[in-house]
């Protein structure tokens, strides 16, 4: 198995892109969320709220994903979609590990600004994600997964119908919408170890951490399961991105149909 050199602009990208959707996307939480905002006296409703927060965060992902940062990383943003394009033989082993460490780094990275907002977000502990009230490990887990797995099967369902692909950014305010609204109360919505992992480094709040692995790992697996249905088959994702898919200077999105096992890359 070969593992090529990831190219360092990529990475940089996916580490921003990373950073600004933990920046940007936990700030809305705080704000929507904490009791010292005034969006709780404005908007009572917490179902609104979640509703609201899902929209605005799933709108900062599709942002980054047609920005230049996402013109150049793909926009995974996320670990478990570099690991589900890994597992569909679009990236080479290296480059997915190396999509993974940057997603991490630039989840803790980008939950650093999020100090500023002080007791605010510190009562919320800065967006972390943990099982809700009354509700068990086990049931958060599973929460996570099936948001996790809604979240894989219809992006790898929209990445792998051309005429619509290009509209794939616009799927994640309404998804999450959905999801946040729904199943917030349960985990907190993750779908996203890097999401997690950044504001549990600032909050030091560890507790469930296992629970923001465990549910998005099954759910991936879940969700690419569902497109080996015989009447998905014929959905073929040809590019690990998420939009501006013919930029690919590097040669790392779309070489891997022809190997035999992931993470092999071609000579």
């Amino acid at each position: 198995m070969k593992i090529l050199k990831v190219p360092g602009m990529l990475l940089f990208s996916e580490f921003v892109g990373t950073a600004l959707l933990i920046s940007v996307g936990l700030s809305v939480v705080i704000l929507d969320f904490s009791p010292d905002s005034p969006a709780t006296a404005l908007i009572p409703s917490e179902g609104v709220r979640r509703l609201i927060t899902g929209f605005l965060f799933g709108t900062t992902g599709g942002l980054i994903a047609v920005s230049p940062v996402g013109k150049t990383s793909g926009a995974h943003i996320n670990p478990v979609v570099t690991i589900a394009f890994w597992l569909r033989r679009k990236m080479g082993t290296g480059h997915a590990l190396g999509y993974v460490l940057a997603q991490l780094a630039g989840g803790v990275v980008g939950a650093v600004p999020l100090l500023v907002w002080g007791k605010a977000g510190a009562v919320v502990q800065f967006g972390a994600t943990l099982p809700g009230k009354g509700y068990a490990s086990w049931e958060a887990a599973l929460g996570e997964t099936a948001t996790t797995c809604a979240l894989i099967a219809l992006l790898f369902l929209v990445l792998g119908h051309k005429p619509i692909r290009k509209f794939t950014p616009m799927l994640f305010p309404f998804l999450y919408a959905v999801m946040v609204y729904l199943e917030a109360p349960l985990s907190g919505t993750s779908t996203n170890p890097a999401r997690s992992l950044g504001p549990e480094v600032i909050s030091w709040e560890f507790r469930a951490w296992w629970i923001y692995w465990a549910g998005p790992m099954m759910g991936t697996l879940l969700g690419l399961a569902i497109h080996k249905l015989a009447w998905l088959r014929f959905l073929e994702v040809e590019v690990a991105k998420l939009y501006h898919f013919e930029h690919d200077p590097y040669h790392v999105f779309k070489q891997q149909n022809e190997l035999s096992s992931p993470g092999e890359c071609p000579p």
